[in-house]
């Protein structure tokens, strides 16, 4: 199978790229010049995968279209900071050029979207609930789902749960509070840990988009990928803590303009359609995690 993954640089995209090329498929690593981490670019290239540079909110996207799927993860993430016409640009122009190009060809769309869609949680969030975004973030990620689903694609939305492992962003928590408890600098913790989520290991997240690639869907299907299971902020570092055999320092921040109290993935629909359930629990997840983070620092 030809598959094009945008964001290839990135936390989650390079561990996809490296998951398709061990399954035997022809990847077109596509993205920013400068995006992603430079470690992630060169763990690509010993995987034998050169990221392609492009710019999906100027570029010429026809050659993109040349491919059964593309595993769209491309664009400017995060609630914090997000805002302004930078946001747009990434999330909404970038899909919505992507689209476009793709349009006539046949060739599936799978889109990374967001659990921030939905709001704030107080039960399993289903995909046909209504959707209810707190940030520039979130509405962004809602503009780009109806694009991919009315664009005259075969599009297809994945929404992601607070997705970790090795790899994360350094401004996602636990990478924060990791990095804290080795180091002994205390990181910013937003509001008093009570915010829950359903953190979900990248691994699993990983399987469920090559899933999404290969299973036969009706175009505009939405899908959570997501744990099932919420866990407070403050019981996952607790449970880094008792990993790294000591406590994160960390200092309390007002929790950003909106950032939700609770995500809450309902994940019937990607065990029906996709046969998938996230199956890593979070100590394991956080224990492949820290592993990480030390390895870093051993070179």
């Amino acid at each position: 199978m030809r598959v094009v993954v945008t964001g290839a640089a990135g936390f989650i995209g390079s561990h996809l790229v490296e998951a398709l090329v061990a399954g035997g498929h022809d990847v077109l690593a596509v993205d920013v010049s400068g995006r992603g981490a430079t470690q992630h670019r060169a763990e690509l290239a010993r995987a034998g995968v050169t990221v392609t540079e492009c710019d999906l909110a100027a570029d010429d996207l026809a050659p993109l279209a040349d491919s059964d799927v593309i595993l769209h993860l491309a664009g400017r993430p995060g609630v914090r900071g997000s805002g302004g016409p930078q946001t747009w640009r990434d999330n909404v122009t970038a899909t919505r050029r992507l689209a476009e190009a793709c349009a006539g060809h046949g060739t599936r769309i799978v889109l990374a979207s967001s659990s921030s869609v939905y709001g704030s949680a107080e039960r399993p969030c289903g995909e046909d609930d209504a959707t209810a975004p707190l940030s520039a973030y979130a509405t962004s990620k809602l503009a780009a789902e109806r694009i991919v689903r009315r664009g005259g694609c075969d599009g297809v939305v994945l929404r992601f749960f607070t997705v970790y492992g090795p790899r994360q962003r350094p401004d996602m928590a636990f990478h924060r509070f990791i990095e804290a408890g080795l180091d002994g600098v205390p990181a910013p913790l937003f509001g008093d840990g009570g915010q829950s989520r359903s953190f979900t290991y990248v691994g699993d997240v990983v399987a469920a988009t090559v899933r999404a690639a290969l299973v036969p869907l009706p175009g505009g299907t939405v899908v959570n990928v997501g744990s099932p299971v919420t866990v407070t902020i403050g019981d996952a570092l607790d449970r880094i803590g008792r990993l790294l055999g000591t406590t994160p320092p960390t200092v309390t921040k007002d929790v950003a303009p909106g950032d939700v109290a609770c995500t809450w993935a309902g994940t019937d629909r990607a065990a029906r359609l996709l046969g998938w359930t996230a199956s890593t629990g979070l100590d394991d997840g956080l224990a492949r995690q820290i592993a990480w983070h030390r390895g870093r620092r051993r070179g």
